[in-house]
């Protein structure tokens, strides 16, 4: 028994079936990829959790935060590009794992990747809600209190009324069923309606950058780190990591494009171009973006600021554009929404496919060709997350299973590399092993700047994983039909 834990599936046969039994409909292009990553990458991280990462943490040098951010993700991005180019299959992490490390690593990497996706669609649909609320502020209309509130956070509304727990954050649970029955459909209808939405937050964010840079206040950046207060992560050097740690998962939409490469019209040219790409015009964005929010306002008025990117823009004077602000970062927001539950689908499908999951996760609608009865569990499963869990929570949940996944992917490209080093890479990181090395690194470092808390629901997570899999997935695997 020990031994098949650690069997892997055949790359070649992994690449020949996605091949022939591909049941999930090639319709992504490279510039649909690129836009799949930038939807997930801008949006929460942007124009909620800088303000977090600014106020708490790391005051104007919060860009600093977003560059070493990126770094560990450039290490990381790397490493996907090459597995993607190699093994164009759903599934991402978990698939690149089962491959490389065998079946129980394959098995708490794809365990994990709920913590990524499925969670992190839970924090933005929870983000999400307090924007509209705003929106519909301005608007003159107020839902019910007990209504827009989960019952274990404190909540101020627009109008300074402050919950105190309420019953459910229902428009956060609506946004989720929403968009979950779009991705039923399939990912042609979902991706024209990403393209759209990523074109239209891209201009706002342009915009936001080019009318704000002339309201800078340079005394704003001044100290641009500030001294550290003799607490670990606050504010000095240890406050930049601690940020970067904050505003990490918002860069998940890169790795998000890999459980979308069965689904690609030309995964080993489109998925480094998607991955690396939507990284990199992310990155610039994101720092440029923060250096003018953190000049137009002091970094101290974004504490306990639910809308800190409005907040900031309001001193500019351009009134007019407030309401397109927020529109524009709801629209953010429903596409990383998207993404999100859409790579959380493939995974439980790649899993399933291999028999690690029961076969209800990977029927694919015969109209629609989508995992439609996965998607609809997970419109249940994050919708009870959205509706009832506080957003710092899941926040610290989703980085840390981020960072494990990426650390996991780098070592995996190493370890392929010795192995496996005659199969075709369309696409080979550059100076292996030290680039695996530095994402590992990198990201391990990021993870120890996370609350204890974040590791101890982590451990949690992952032996109720474990349980799982000796329980059904170990007794249901057809590893012994795939094994090299």
């Amino acid at each position: 028994m020990a031994s098949t834990l650690w069997a892997k599936k055949s790359i070649d046969k992994l690449v020949a079936s996605a091949s022939t039994e591909n049941k999930l409909k090639r319709s992504l292009s490279a510039t649909s990829l690129v836009a799949l990553g930038i939807g997930a990458i801008i949006g929460a991280g942007l124009f909620s959790l800088t303000g977090i990462a600014a106020a708490d943490h790391a005051g104007p040098a919060v860009t600093l935060s977003f560059v070493l951010a990126a770094v560990g993700c450039a290490f990381a991005g790397l490493c996907y590009a090459e597995f993607a180019s190699m093994i164009p299959v759903a599934g991402s992490a978990y698939t690149y794992s089962y491959a490389t490390m065998g079946e129980f690593v394959a098995w708490i990497i794809g365990w994990d990747l709920v913590l990524e996706y499925a969670l992190g669609a839970a924090t933005v649909a929870v983000s999400w809600s307090r924007y509209f609320l705003e929106l519909l502020s301005n608007w003159g209309i107020h839902l019910p209190a007990n209504l827009v509130c989960s019952p274990f956070e404190k909540l101020k509304l627009a109008d300074g009324t402050l919950i105190e727990g309420g019953l459910i954050n229902l428009p956060a649970v609506i946004i989720v069923i929403l968009l979950s029955l779009l991705l039923i459909k399939g990912t042609s209808g979902s991706a024209k309606l990403n393209n759209f939405l990523v074109v239209l937050k891209v201009a706002v964010v342009l915009l936001f950058i080019v009318l704000g840079w002339k309201f800078i206040d340079p005394a704003n950046h001044v100290p641009y780190i500030p001294e550290n207060t003799g607490v670990k992560g606050q504010f000095g050097w240890s406050g930049i990591a601690a940020g970067a740690a904050v505003v990490f998962f918002a860069f998940i939409g890169f790795d998000a494009v890999s459980t979308a490469a069965q689904e690609a019209r030309d995964p080993q040219k489109g998925m480094p171009i998607g991955i690396l790409g939507s990284l990199v015009v992310c990155t610039i964005l994101y720092v440029l973006f923060s250096h003018v929010m953190t000049g137009l306002v002091p970094y101290t008025v974004f504490e306990n600021d639910a809308k800190p990117a409005a907040t900031a823009f309001a001193v500019t004077g351009y009134d007019f554009l407030q309401q397109g602000l927020i529109l524009a970062i709801l629209a953010g927001y429903t596409s990383v929404m998207l993404v999100m539950l859409l790579g959380q689908s493939r995974v439980f499908y790649s899993m399933s496919c291999d028999g690690l999951l029961p076969s209800f996760f990977s029927e694919v609608h015969k109209k629609f060709h989508s995992p439609w009865k996965t998607n609809l569990f997970f419109m249940v499963f994050v919708a009870l997350f959205a509706g009832f869990v506080p957003v710092s929570d899941l926040g610290h949940m989703v980085s840390i299973g981020t960072l494990f996944a990426f650390s996991l992917v780098c070592i995996g490209v190493w370890l392929l590399r010795v192995k496996r080093p005659e199969l075709e890479r369309k696409f080979k990181v550059p100076l292996v092993p030290l680039v695996p090395i530095m994402g590992v690194l990198v990201c391990v470092y990021l993870m120890t700047s996370l609350p204890i808390e974040a590791w101890f629901r982590l451990a949690l997570w992952l032996a109720l994983g474990l349980a799982i899999y000796f329980g059904y997935g170990k007794k249901h695997s057809k590893i012994d039909s795939d094994k090299e």
